[in-house]
């Protein structure tokens, strides 16, 4: 359904991405989605094309230039040679700015795991976004404030997350209540990357929940649909 396109970040440097669309794309609101510590798998190009299918123009900024993983190691690797602060100001800003030029009048932001926590740096630091929704990741809190986030933040965090352990959540919740930011929060009985449905050795953990799964989908199409219609 989809395809890779280029676009420019905003020092002039290009980045590639996975754009999907639907069939009455022209100014169909926009997406910019972060992937998982795995890349642009064909799992998160899945995810894209069912986003696209409720009306929304994705677009996935490939982060690692070409390369996935299958497992945790190859993952991690990846993971830490990545600039976050670049990825969240140019290839996710450059995304977000390339679906506004090109016809989106309000862009959302969406990402899972390493992606979440992109999302709400993003969220942070990008002017041009409308809406962010978060699966289980956050950003340590020296890489911002969370406070100074002005747009509406859905999140959706896994109680029993090996990764980003649920009390950092609660940090970030309490932080948002205090400076007024618009949020809604749902823990789901689960563990990290619930959405995910690959297998270990195949660019997942194996800790998919198909029943929570879809209902933290819904709510996120939901909530992008309030508020970038």
């Amino acid at each position: 359904m989809g395809k890779m396109v280029e676009f420019p970040r905003p020092d002039g440097k290009t980045a590639p991405g996975y754009y999907a669309a639907p069939s009455s794309e022209a100014n169909a609101p926009g997406v910019v989605m972060l992937e998982e510590w795995w890349g642009v798998t064909d799992h998160i190009k899945h995810v894209a094309d069912e986003l696209a299918a409720s009306g929304f123009r994705v677009l996935i900024p490939d982060l690692y230039r070409g390369r996935v993983a299958a497992v945790g190691d190859e993952a991690n690797h990846l993971m830490q040679g990545l600039d976050f602060g670049d990825a969240a100001t140019q290839d996710a800003r450059g995304a977000a700015q390339y679906l506004k030029s090109t016809g989106s009048k309000k862009v959302g932001v969406i990402g899972f795991c390493m992606g979440g926590a992109l999302a709400l740096l993003a969220a942070m630091y990008d002017p041009e976004f409308d809406a962010v929704v978060t699966f289980y990741g956050y950003p340590p809190p020296e890489a911002g404030d969370v406070g100074k986030i002005k747009i509406p933040v859905q999140g959706h965090w896994a109680t029993n997350d090996a990764f980003f352990a649920i009390a950092g959540v609660e940090a970030i919740e309490a932080r948002l209540k205090e400076a007024g930011v618009p949020h809604e929060f749902h823990r789901y009985d689960a563990e990290h990357a619930f959405h995910n449905p690959n297998e270990p050795g195949h660019a997942g953990l194996g800790h998919y929940n198909e029943e929570l799964a879809k209902v933290a989908w819904r709510r996120s199409v939901d909530f992008l649909k309030s508020h970038l219609a």
